[in-house]
């Protein structure tokens, strides 16, 4: 009778967990949706979806130009994209007037944005509704990132299975070859333990992290094709705790004569000479973040340990965009401390080491490493 039951119970209830499912998605959808707001000024909503059609290329049918998209993306990419995105554009015209707006458009100044835009040719009309939609786009922000459920679905799906494989051990007992429900049991709970382990272990690291920031700053054409040394920018990086972020009067010592770039044109270059003209600092996004119980002091690895940048921040100067590139993990600190031999002999900040001196100088050592000289006593980091 129980065996009964339970079967008739799971039955019965299979399509109200499938309508659960397409519900949340629903619902989701729904409030993603209601959060859209348009921001007229007297304008029709169809003038600003024309005008969004005219910057995604739809329209008009027999364009001969570039579309707007194409250079002016409106969602994050993974690669540089040299040309400023929607949102910037958006918010760059949304205090100007149409003519500015046109000018900027129709006559462009710069090679690179005149390159961009040759043959370009839309009617006042259209290019009117373009900017409605771009001041819109500017009140409004950018559509949020939706989140990706495939984690999640196939977390439940496991359950679900892992479910039904402990009932029909316990009550149903359909299936005649034991081993089968037991297998299904094993692997699903087996992948979820892994999936929330695997997770747990990721919690609060950024491998690879790339925010997109307020400039379009490349350290590959800055590092690696000017050649511009890590301390001219980063200035406190051998005396301080942090290495500190350049302030755009430093970047004026070139850019008072360098106003376009070769790739970025005059766009980016702008925003640093406008910073430096109002004092507005520029808003950087910090790239690599520790925990708070974690101490780390630039100056120890830099100023006394001689550390080169890329050990830690891997090979900056080929980094159009700049990503963590290293997990940050106390494992990974303590690996690279009993495997990085320290800059030891001559070296003022470690004549205390008397004994280690006398060791390397009579051959009982050839080499000091991190470890040696206490980087992995707990208390270093957490005190």
């Amino acid at each position: 009778m129980r065996k009964y039951f339970v079967g008739k119970m799971l039955r019965k209830n299979l399509p109200v967990f499938i309508f659960l499912f397409a519900a949340f998605f629903s619902i989701s959808n729904t409030i993603y949706a209601a959060t859209e707001s348009v921001v007229t000024d007297g304008h029709s909503q169809e003038e600003v979806k024309r005008g969004e059609r005219f910057f995604k290329g739809l329209l008009p049918a027999n364009r001969e130009f570039a579309s707007c998209v194409s250079c002016h993306n409106l969602n994050p990419v993974d690669t540089l994209n040299w040309n400023p995105s929607a949102m910037d554009l958006a918010l760059k015209f949304v205090d100007k007037d149409f003519a500015s707006f046109q000018a900027s458009v129709m006559n462009p100044s710069g090679a690179k944005m005149e390159a961009s835009h040759v043959n370009f040719n839309i009617a006042e009309e259209d290019l009117k509704n373009v900017k409605l939609y771009l001041d819109n786009l500017a009140h409004k922000g950018p559509a949020p990132a939706k989140p990706t459920y495939f984690n999640l679905i196939l977390f439940f799906a496991l359950g679900l299975l892992l479910t039904w494989a402990l009932v029909e051990l316990i009550f149903l007992h359909n299936i005649k070859w034991k081993v089968i429900p037991m297998l299904i049991f094993v692997g699903a709970f087996g992948w979820q333990v892994k999936m929330i382990v695997t997770d747990a272990i990721k919690l609060g690291r950024q491998e690879n992290y790339a925010p997109d920031q307020p400039v379009k700053f490349s350290h590959k054409v800055h590092v690696g094709d000017n050649g511009i040394d890590c301390m001219y920018c980063h200035t406190t990086a051998e005396n301080s705790k942090s290495a500190g972020i350049p302030a755009a009067n430093l970047c004026m010592n070139c850019h008072v004569l360098i106003r376009e770039g070769t790739h970025s044109g005059k766009f980016e270059i702008a925003k640093v000479v406008e910073a430096n003209e109002t004092g507005k600092p520029i808003e950087w996004v910090r790239i690599h973040n520790l925990p708070d119980h974690v101490f780390f002091s630039h100056a120890i690895h830099v100023g006394s340990g001689k550390l080169d940048c890329k050990q830690c921040h891997g090979p900056v100067e080929e980094m159009d965009i700049m990503r963590q590139n290293a997990d940050l993990s106390m494992g990974w600190c303590i690996d690279c401390h009993r495997d990085t031999k320290v800059d030891f002999e001559g070296n003022g900040y470690y004549e205390h080491f008397v004994k280690l001196h006398e060791d390397l100088k009579s051959g009982a050592i050839d080499s000091v490493t991190a470890n040696d000289i206490g980087a992995n006593d707990c208390m270093r980091c957490h005190y």
